[in-house]
């Protein structure tokens, strides 16, 4: 798998699998090289996330910085999860040196995972899974709750970089 722009969810429950999939290929390529069907994929991160729970309230935060984390420890690297409270300054520096970010999105509860890809300017390069494409947003719309193009308007979660491993 080399070009994350293709990959979409293959369900409505698959938004945090897809995001862990795309990070954790683009962390490590040789995972990436590995993924042959990504819809299947999906499916096998979806089980390993959610051990113990449902399946149908999509992934936690906590699920989807495991999966991450299992491709990055090598790299000396541990991704954690957070709430969001208005503060992207750890985000925007994770994304400016390469390492992807999850973010979690919803309306009044988390619905909705993304991954925060690039920053420059103010605007932030975020994949949505849901349609296989990275669109555009400033970091202002982010803090102002201003995500609808993402398909939600608020950040509820980010799963970043830590270190040490």
């Amino acid at each position: 798998m080399t070009d994350y722009a293709f990959v979409r969810q293959t369900d409505g429950f698959t938004c945090g699998p897809t995001v862990a999939l795309v990070a954790s290929a683009a962390l490590d390529p040789a995972y990436g090289a590995t993924v042959t069907d990504p819809g299947e994929e999906q499916h096998r991160i979806h089980a390993a996330a959610n051990r113990l729970w449902p399946r149908k309230l999509g992934t936690t935060p906590w699920g989807v910085a495991a999966v991450i984390s299992a491709h990055t420890e090598a790299l000396g690297v541990r991704y954690g999860w957070r709430p969001f409270r208005g503060d992207l300054r750890p985000a925007l520096a994770a994304v400016e040196c390469d390492w992807p970010v999850a973010m979690l999105i919803g309306n009044a509860i988390p619905r909705h995972w993304v991954l925060l890809v690039g920053h420059a300017d103010g605007e932030l390069r975020c994949f949505n899974p849901a349609r296989g494409t990275v669109s555009t947003v400033t970091v202002d719309d982010v803090r102002a709750r201003r995500l609808e193009p993402l398909g939600f308007p608020r950040a509820f979660a980010l799963v970043l970089p830590r270190r040490p491993a």
